[in-house]
């Protein structure tokens, strides 16, 4: 995870790369509704900030194994277990995915409008999507890297994960802009909550064996 952190740390183009991609989205959208129709209704204001950052988090969690040489792979195999390399890679990953997502957040509200009534249930959506993004793509990314073609396979097989785990996080994020009680939420946090222990736990269990060949 240090290591991560120091290249990203080093590699500032490629950070600078996620958030020039974020920002000239947001941007897109801005000129596209904002200007031409007069502003966003909620729904779409809400299904365009989950869309920025479904497309955000795998082209930023892609490159987490496919840039990795196999040298480098067979270096970490003799000095560290498979378990600490799938952990390691999804905290930074999550670490990254929330200061990309409160930094969309941020230039999104400033840019197109802030309809959001309850952000503080809003910021915990937040956290939930990043961690269950980083989570998901981290394995997945690590199967891809597996392949010749890392791009299209990370597409085909993250698109039936994130899919149902995107309706819930609009579904947590629309009731905040309402400002619904959180109590409102508290099925869909508690299944975003269980779908990530889930990942992370096959994760931790079946990584080994993907490692190991």
């Amino acid at each position: 995870m240090q290591k991560d952190f120091v290249l990203e740390w080093r590699q500032k183009y490629a950070f600078n790369g996620m958030l020039l991609y974020v920002g000239s989205t947001v941007f897109i959208c801005y000129l596209s509704f904002s200007l031409r129709f007069g502003g966003l209704e909620v729904p779409v204001w809400n299904a365009l900030y989950w869309i920025i950052l479904l497309f955000t988090a795998v082209n930023a969690i892609a490159k987490g194994f496919a840039q990795e040489s196999r040298g480098r792979l067979l270096y970490y195999y003799s000095v560290v277990s498979p378990q600490g390399v799938i952990l390691a890679k999804m905290i930074y990953n999550a670490a990254l995915m929330l200061v990309l997502s409160l930094l969309c957040f941020g230039f999104y509200a400033i840019v197109i409008g802030n309809p959001v009534q309850d952000v503080g249930m809003f910021l915990v959506t937040i956290v939930l999507g990043a961690i269950g993004f980083a989570s998901s793509l981290t394995m997945i990314s690590g199967i891809a890297a597996k392949a010749a073609n890392t791009g299209t396979l990370m597409a085909v097989l993250s698109f039936p994960v994130m899919v149902p785990m995107l309706l819930m996080l609009m579904k947590m994020s629309k009731n905040a802009i309402d400002g619904l009680d959180p109590s409102v939420s508290l099925d869909e946090a508690l299944v975003l909550l269980a779908i990530n222990m889930i990942v992370v736990t096959v994760s931790y269990i079946l990584f080994p064996y993907l490692w190991r060949s």
